[in-house]
């Protein structure tokens, strides 16, 4: 997959949150959210509440942020990494509960995670800190349930000298208003789209309308950035949208079915962000009532995809390597500073 007829701007220009900051608004919009915290409706489950009293809700999260790792990653699209990597700032916790979800030592480990809750002034810092260490852009990694707190976050940091493009790295469960608040404070919406059906939202996710809810987050995300990616003049990516469709064995994505979606209801020029790193964990790899996604994604399974994008003609974006990614992508967060491995040394490895 390839992107043609960029829009090219100078590294020069500014994120757009930090002309919202100039002009007071951003403060407008912050309040805003922090407001939904009250009675809270953060993401769609709709809790009510009160997270700002620290009434923890369905995604086990209070009034303070939770950053279970923060680093330089590799293992993003390629013009999100660059040559620096990534920014990524990984909240604990999570307001789905899918059972392979590779990330489960942070996103299902609430008791746990209460002992990483930090100020909206250290995730400030944190934000400078990754700045100072040359990464491209800071990626926030499910930040739905924190998203009020992320931009109090940006906020503070604006005002320390953050500069940076902020990435909003998504299940894509989020609420239509709180994105409607964070136009122009996100740079980058890298939303997963799970699945095609309810039904397997329910089953794996455990959430009733995930298709619906994810499908209107995606408009609304669409309605914002449109189909054009907007790159520096190095090839990193400035703003845009970018979803993430993650392959499943047996078909539970429906990947095809999102894919028509995505060409019927928004554009064919969306960029895709098609994932073969599957591979079972979690409830996946122990729970027998979750046979169908026991393994990793076959070859044919792979090619079958692949063959629906150039059927579908969806030609904008990127793919990742079938051999090699399941390999890679299997994070360690006891590790807090470099949870998953470094991309360059993954590929030495596989040279050697």
């Amino acid at each position: 997959m390839s992107n043609q007829e960029l829009e090219v701007r100078s590294r020069n220009d500014v994120p757009s949150y930090l002309k919202l900051f100039r002009e007071g608004e951003m403060e407008r919009r912050v309040l805003l959210l922090e407001k939904l915290l009250e009675c809270c409706r953060v993401c769609p489950r709709d809790c009510l509440n009160n997270r700002l009293a620290d009434e923890i809700a369905a995604c086990y999260s209070g009034r303070l942020p939770i950053v279970s790792s923060y680093t330089a990653h590799f293992g993003e699209e390629p013009a999100l990494v660059g040559t620096h990597g990534a920014g990524n700032i990984f909240f604990g916790n999570c307001n789905l509960r899918c059972v392979y979800c590779q990330n489960y030592q942070i996103s299902q480990t609430h008791k746990e995670q209460k002992r990483n809750q930090v100020t909206h002034e250290r995730l400030a810092e944190m934000m400078i800190e990754l700045q100072s260490r040359g990464c491209h852009n800071i990626n926030f990694v499910s930040p739905t349930h924190f998203a009020p707190q992320m931009a109090r976050g940006i906020l503070l940091a604006a005002e320390k000298g953050l500069r940076l493009p902020i990435v909003y790295n998504t299940n894509a469960y989020d609420s239509v208003e709180v994105l409607q608040l964070l136009d122009r404070i996100v740079d980058v919406y890298l939303p997963d789209l799970k699945y095609a059906e309810n039904e397997a939202g329910y089953l794996y996710s455990k959430v009733r309308t995930y298709k619906d809810c994810a499908r209107a987050a995606i408009s609304e995300m669409y309605s914002q950035m449109g189909d054009e990616l907007v790159f520096d003049d190095d090839g990193l990516l400035l703003r845009g949208l970018v979803i993430r469709l993650l392959v499943l064995p047996n078909d539970i994505a429906g990947v095809r079915e999102s894919l028509e979606w995505i060409r019927d209801a928004l554009s064919p020029r969306v960029a895709v962000s098609l994932m073969a790193q599957y591979y079972a964990t979690n409830r996946a790899a122990q729970d027998e009532r979750y046979i169908l996604l026991s393994r990793r994604i076959s070859e044919s399974e792979w090619l079958k995809t692949l063959a629906a994008l150039d059927e579908l003609g969806m030609e904008e974006g990127w793919m990742q390597e079938y051999d090699g990614a399941a390999h890679y992508y299997r994070p360690d967060f006891n590790d807090r500073e470099m949870p998953f491995r470094d991309i360059r040394d993954f590929k030495q490895e596989i040279a050697d």
